[in-house]
């Protein structure tokens, strides 16, 4: 078969997917703009950002893509699925950094890190700032799948309670007590930090509504690593100028990279980060698990990991 990589995974990772599955042929180029024959290939592994309609329309013998990364909203799924072509992701290698990013957002925001730097550049010794626990606070999860229920497992271990909201309001590890979408106004009322890990699809854009920050304690935070549609901004920043809640932490937004003199940059109640929760050393090698797996099942039979459904987007 020829597979084909729209990025280079490192020297080592190609020679040992090689080594796998010698009968093989595989081609890494740097993007996609520099694939030759691309309508040869049977199977394509992206990120999932580069392809276009036209691309899927030439790829006259694709079977299977594999995106390595869980977001498929910029794909052209309606051209996907009229071709009946496999997708597959790389769902849940996220689980660990993101978690370990929120709580390290969470962390800051009870001790007060930033404000402890600025005393420190300024040589300020000032005892008085008042700190926070994590212990006995309540965390409120939009989004219940494996990143979710990561964050929940590392907030029990400070011991904090765990809501968890999903569209069904079914049962999930970790989570006190869970929530269904519709019953989300409910969900946030008692919660001290508001994390969304959701990702972009028609029911999620623009979910968080006024009603919902207003339901919120003013001493809360809004946490959102998911995707940046998922509340406007002007329903945001309404939300933080008429102190409803008392910090957002935003790492995805409605575009990026965010533009500069935009009013999150300088706002001191907001704090920005540049998408990069997921960000870890071990991401492409976790994608590649993945791939490896779902290659033998291609060639051999068996059970799929991550299979998206294109009609729904995940």
């Amino acid at each position: 078969m020829n597979i084909v990589f729209t990025f280079r995974p490192s020297r080592d990772m190609q020679s040992d997917i090689q080594a796998t599955f010698p009968n093989e042929t595989f081609s890494f180029y740097k993007g996609i703009e520099d694939v030759l024959s691309i309508e040869e290939a049977e199977i394509l592994v992206t990120f999932g950002t580069d392809l276009t309609e036209e691309i899927i329309r030439q790829c006259h013998s694709l079977k299977w893509i594999m995106v390595a990364s869980a977001g498929i909203e910029e794909m052209p799924l309606q051209a996907i699925k009229e071709r009946d072509i496999l997708v597959t992701n790389a769902r849940g290698i996220h689980k660990i950094p993101m978690a370990e990013f929120t709580l390290g957002y969470m962390l800051n925001h009870v001790k007060r890190f930033a404000e402890l730097r600025t005393l420190e550049q300024s040589e300020t010794w000032n005892k008085q700032l008042p700190l926070g626990e994590l212990c006995g606070k309540e965390v409120a999860i939009l989004g219940t799948g494996a990143i979710g229920q990561e964050i929940a497992r590392l907030s029990k271990a400070f011991r904090m309670s765990t809501i968890g909201v999903n569209k069904s309001g079914h049962h999930a590890e970790e989570f006190d007590q869970i929530f269904t979408i519709d019953e989300l106004e409910a969900a946030v009322r008692e919660a001290d930090f508001v994390v969304s890990v959701l990702p972009s699809t028609k029911e999620t854009v623009d979910l968080l509504q006024p009603e919902h920050f207003e339901a919120m304690k003013q001493t809360a935070a809004f946490i959102n690593i998911g995707r940046g549609d998922l509340v406007s901004e002007t329903v945001l920043l309404s939300a933080i100028n008429d102190e409803e809640i008392a910090h957002a932490y935003l790492d995805v937004f409605a575009i990026e990279p965010l533009p500069e003199a935009h009013p999150f940059w300088r706002h001191p109640n907001i704090t920005v980060t540049p998408h990069i929760s997921s960000v870890t050393k071990q991401y492409v090698p976790r994608a590649m698990d993945i791939f490896v797996h779902n290659l033998r099942c291609f060639i051999d039979g068996g059970d799929y990991a991550n299979v998206i459904d294109v009609e729904k987007g995940y």
